[in-house]
């Protein structure tokens, strides 16, 4: 879909936004869901990333070989969505969605089994089914249709079921991009029951429902952004550290795709392009007294170095790779069509206008700078493909 983005201008994206290595999703056509579309898509980055990449795949069959295959490839985890597939993206979608939950817990004990996390959009799919419903009776074109089709309660169970599980599988589950206040309070009681860990955005953390009705379509993501509360509660979460990650989950849509659905959210595609976002919600955090430097380094980096098996990342060491981020905390960011490069810079509609204080002043990537503050220093095939230790 180069009209969404290229490799070339979301790494840029990346690059600019303070990102040194990136993890690619499977969601592609077709899947990125064997061994052979694993070494095309690597192939397709190495010529053209501006900074590293890390692959995910789908695990198309739920076999012990298949999982192997693909850990052989060295792709960085494994990613499953608990809901089905949305109608019409069948086939981006295939082996991604597993939404029984015999399944999911065959996905877990083979992911332990092969030694690779196992990453899990999680919403519940019955619940999805009864918030659908009741939203096809109200008017589309109001946000709260949105947030009424995929509540929360979704998300809630579904990371409940999957930590439930886990307690026997005892994978590496990470559970993505999670929304609500009543999803953290399922992660605080599962403290400790397993190994698992969690993530935010910066969509949840600067949003609000109250961003989306003001934006339309061009603020729809799935799950939805909440309520004010909600989004306090996830700062909360990463002070306490139960949130141990923050990333973008970024889908560069394109202006047309999302012009099309405007004035209805229960068609209109979800995404949000998030990378240049990322390192500035968070410094804005710093600004706010909320986080400090080496818990936004931590939440950023150094975790998920840990987390996804890269011991030469996140950490700054004699041996380690020279990726650093160097961030202006007295300057300011200012999101907009002219300051963005990813394709979906006329999408990017929640942070158009915004003004974020703190901003990357500079990307190093092994060593090298890859952003001067205003340029992309860096040429395509700058990148290099990253493969986790096992």
């Amino acid at each position: 879909y180069p009209e969404r983005g290229t490799v070339e201008t979301e790494t840029a994206a990346c690059a600019a936004g303070g990102i040194t290595t990136v993890f690619e999703m499977p969601i592609t056509d077709p899947c990125c869901n064997a061994p052979d579309r694993v070494a095309m898509r690597r192939d397709h980055f190495a010529e053209r990333a501006l900074v590293d990449f890390g692959l995910y795949a789908a695990p198309k069959e739920l076999t012990r070989s298949a999982f192997e295959a693909l850990a052989d490839e060295g792709v960085v985890a494994l990613k499953i969505f608990t809901i089905p597939a949305p109608v019409g993206r069948e086939d981006e979608f295939e082996g991604l969605s597993w939404p029984d939950a015999a399944d999911q817990l065959t996905a877990l004990e083979l992911a332990a089994d092969v030694g690779l996390p196992l990453v899990a959009h999680a919403e519940h799919p019955d619940i999805l089914r009864r918030g659908e419903e009741a939203a096809g009776e109200l008017d589309p074109a109001q946000a709260t249709t949105h947030a009424i089709a995929r509540p929360d309660t979704a998300e809630a169970l579904a990371v409940a079921q999957l930590l439930t599980m886990n307690v026997r599988a005892q994978a590496r589950l990470h559970i993505a991009h999670v929304t609500s206040a009543a999803a953290l309070d399922v992660l605080r009681r599962f403290l400790g029951s397993s190994d698992f860990s969690a993530e935010t955005c910066p969509q949840y953390l600067r949003h609000t429902e109250a961003d989306v009705e003001r934006v339309g379509v061009y603020g729809k993501v799935n799950p939805p952004i909440r309520t004010d509360a909600d989004r306090a509660a996830l700062w909360d979460a990463l002070e306490d550290g139960t949130l141990g990650h923050v990333t973008t989950d970024h889908a560069s849509f394109s202006l047309a795709e999302k012009a099309a659905h405007e004035g209805n959210f229960l068609t209109a595609p979800p995404g949000h392009p998030g990378t240049e976002m990322l390192v500035p919600t968070l410094l804005d955090g710093v600004a706010e007294g909320r986080l400090t430097l080496p818990r936004v380094a931590e939440l950023l980096s150094t975790s998920a170095a840990r987390r996804f098996a890269l011991p030469d990342r996140g950490v700054i060491q004699e041996g380690a790779r020279a990726d650093l981020t160097l961030v202006g905390l007295n300057g300011e960011f200012r999101p907009s069509p002219d300051t963005l490069l990813t394709a979906a810079r006329d999408v990017a509609r929640l942070a158009h206008g915004s003004t974020y204080r703190g901003r990357v002043a500079a990307t190093v990537l092994a060593g090298v700078p890859v952003w001067d503050g205003t340029d992309v220093r860096a040429a395509p095939g700058t990148g290099r493909f990253t493969r986790p230790e096992r």
